[in-house]
């Protein structure tokens, strides 16, 4: 049976995995370790983990998905999202463990005016993006054998931070929501996400290279956050009113629509 080691586990992709492995017959062996257990940032910790217990994979849940503030603290985003991969990358190919990365829509610049495929020229625009990408680039640079999945506005219904929670926080407390219109993609459910990887090792999959993963309805956030309110019985409560000017201190593509992939690069 196949082991397989999951990083970041407390976060909202990592704690769906757990929950589809717990609640499903599912033919593998998962190691769940947050940052606690296992921080990726330290290679001498990461290095001693995995001397001391044998995987064949290795998911990297572990992530800095802070865009505001890694702007503001980028060694910080570039140490987890760029440095802790290098870390991760090196020791996977000394152990022979494939790397499956989690890696995001921000490496574009979403000036394109369609969705992105694998092959499209990278762009970062933000912090975050540039951080995100220089992990990638360190994977292919060092792995021969790796997953690199791109995905887009990913949230889950349960675990984590994340815009679908917010929306559905606020409605219980504000009278109206100012949400923008100004940028578009495609909100992915981190289940749909969770499905797809651990299928990608069931099916024991030789095609390495680079993935997009994402759920296939185009939207703005103001059009996500519609959808929240009605399937949660809630539009009556609230009043979303649209902006198209919506300011951040981030840099934030205008389209970062993916283009699902049943190929490599």
């Amino acid at each position: 049976m196949k082991r397989v080691l999951v990083t970041g586990a407390n976060g909202q992709l990592g704690s769906t995995i757990k929950e589809l492995y717990q609640e499903n017959d599912i033919d593998l062996e998962f190691v769940f370790v947050s940052k606690e257990q296992l921080d990726i940032t330290n290679k001498d910790n990461v290095e001693i983990y995995l001397k001391k217990n044998s995987f064949d994979y290795c998911i990297n849940c572990a992530a800095y998905t802070n865009v505001e503030q890694a702007e503001k603290t980028p060694e910080i985003a570039y140490l987890v999202n760029a440095k802790a991969v290098e870390n991760l990358a090196e020791i996977c190919k000394k152990k022979n463990i494939i790397l499956i990365h989690i890696s995001t829509d921000y490496v574009f610049d979403g000036e394109k005016g369609a969705p992105y495929f694998t092959s499209d020229k990278t762009n970062p625009i933000n912090e975050y993006g540039k951080s995100k990408l220089e992990g990638e680039n360190y994977i292919r640079s060092i792995l021969s054998k790796y997953f690199i999945v791109r995905t887009s506005w990913l949230y889950s219904k349960k675990y984590g931070n994340n815009f679908y929670k917010t929306i559905l926080k606020k409605a219980k407390t504000e009278q109206e929501l100012s949400i923008t219109t100004e940028q578009k993609g495609c909100p992915t459910d981190t289940v749909n996400l969770s499905k797809f990887i651990i299928e990608l090792i069931q099916e024991n999959r030789q095609d390495f290279g680079v993935f997009h993963f994402c759920d296939e309805k185009v939207m703005t956030w103001y059009d996500f956050a519609e959808e929240i309110l009605v399937d949660n019985n809630l539009s009556q409560n609230i009043n979303l009113v649209k902006v198209n000017n919506y300011r951040t201190f981030a840099r934030r593509p205008k389209n970062s629509t993916l283009k699902n992939s049943g190929y490599m690069d």
